[in-house]
């Protein structure tokens, strides 16, 4: 690993834990050469997954996606950063462990709305307004029925 410092590529680890969110590996290392410090994540590598969208386009699977629609839900909502980022991390964790090369957008947003529906009501009915395209209010109001049944 080359020192970001000084580019010298005598650097050694000295000292490795799990990182927060226990998917990857937190190291720290020692530059030989110029003795400063610096932090590196060894995360496992995984297939590309592949994302089927509506109009039947591919893209390669971004999380920033997910994060992106999930924080527009919640925005001024009373909800934690960390249960936020736990609903990411176990909608990608399903997603990683069905070991498929392709996957419908479609059951991404229903992995999302489903983790939701139990986290919070109103991010619940904010992602599935943008998520189910709601034409008008009666669409609307049929989603909300359905969620207070």
């Amino acid at each position: 690993m080359k020192c970001p410092f000084c580019n010298q590529d005598s650097t050694r680890v000295v000292d490795s834990r799990p990182a927060d969110d226990n998917y990857s590996i937190r190291r720290r290392r020692l530059c030989d050469e110029c003795g400063k410090r610096f932090t590196t994540y060894e995360k496992v590598e995984t297939l590309p997954l592949i994302v089927i969208k509506k109009d039947r386009t591919r893209e390669e699977y971004d999380r920033s996606k997910i994060e992106a629609g999930v924080l527009r839900a919640c925005y001024k909502r009373p909800i934690p950063v960390q249960k936020i980022n736990d609903l990411i991390d176990s909608v990608e964790t399903e997603i990683f462990n069905r070991e498929e090369r392709e996957i419908e957008s479609k059951e991404i947003g229903e992995m999302v709305m489903d983790r939701l529906k139990d986290l919070e009501a109103v991010a619940y009915v904010r992602f599935a307004s943008v998520y189910r395209e709601f034409k008008d209010v009666n669409t609307f109001m049929d989603e909300l029925k359905k969620f207070l049944e």
